[in-house]
């Protein structure tokens, strides 16, 4: 009986042959960044982490660029050289706080079963939940109240990162209605205004959600940032934390029951 395999070992292949096929391919390999801009990114990211630091220092989502080349032992005009003003500094906050939601929630929902989607909703509202308990002031910057005097722009990476991590949920009912298992949401009444709000803001779901379900799914993502603000903001402190848990799965099959999704066990 033979014991024992015989294993190759993986042959690296240098960086010459990978030139050769990329060339060969025809796409260029990507320039690896200078001894400059990799200094120069480095400082940026200690910007936005001491930017945050404060916010969580002064339970804040507002920031000064004073305060920041005081910790960092800079002067405020040197930030310029990194951020043209404080908004574009919290523009850059406010993508990298959803691009770190919607990974969060997508690690939830990567190890399980695509068809069941029952546990994908809960693990992606738990997800959500488990990320604003650990991230407050990212939670409160990115959906919280406006930082006074900071005006996000109507189009650009902010825009674009804020559907990247809501998409998160609509996937669940785009997956609900190709599989034949979402069902009509209990309010059917649609405006004309919010089947517009579907046509104009995201087409690409017209053909998959109607109106009604497009409705439910704002109802659905509305319930379940009303629980989370209510929690990150201890107005449930007086509950014991088994409770807010308990009462946690029973808003998301409510929610389900609500909007026509497969509703999870409970």
């Amino acid at each position: 009986m033979l014991r024992y395999a015989i294993v190759t070992p993986p042959v690296t292949p240098s960086r010459d042959e990978v030139l050769r096929v990329v060339a060969e391919l025809g796409t260029p390999l990507p320039a690896a960044p200078t001894r400059r801009e990799r200094a120069r990114q480095a400082t940026v990211d200690e910007i936005k982490a001491t930017a945050l630091d404060l916010m969580r220092e002064h339970a804040t989502t507002d920031v000064r660029f004073t305060d920041i080349a005081r910790v960092m032992g800079m002067t405020a005009p040197a930030l310029y050289r990194y951020f043209d003003d404080r908004d574009e500094l919290l523009s850059a906050l406010i993508v990298d706080g959803f691009d770190s939601l919607g990974a969060a929630v997508a690690e939830a929902v990567r190890p399980l079963d695509e068809a069941d989607l029952p546990a994908r909703w809960s693990a992606a509202s738990q997800a959500y939940r488990a990320w604003a308990s650990a991230e407050p002031q990212m939670f409160a910057l990115i959906l919280g109240m406006p930082v006074p005097g900071y005006q996000a722009p109507e189009e650009g990476p902010t825009t674009e990162a804020a559907k990247a991590a809501m998409s998160q949920l609509s996937s669940l009912f785009v997956a609900a209605a190709q599989r034949g298992e979402l069902r009509p949401p209990l309010i059917r009444e649609v405006s004309v205004s919010m089947a517009d709000c579907e046509k104009s803001k995201h087409d690409e779901l017209c053909d998959v959600l109607p109106p009604e379900s497009f409705q439910a799914m704002l109802q659905t993502w509305a319930m379940l940032h009303g629980f989370v603000s209510l929690e990150a903001y201890g107005h449930f402190d007086w509950m014991e934390p088994e409770a807010r848990d308990a009462l946690f799965r029973s808003h998301m099959r409510l929610a389900a029951t609500a909007s026509g999704l497969p509703v999870p066990p409970a």
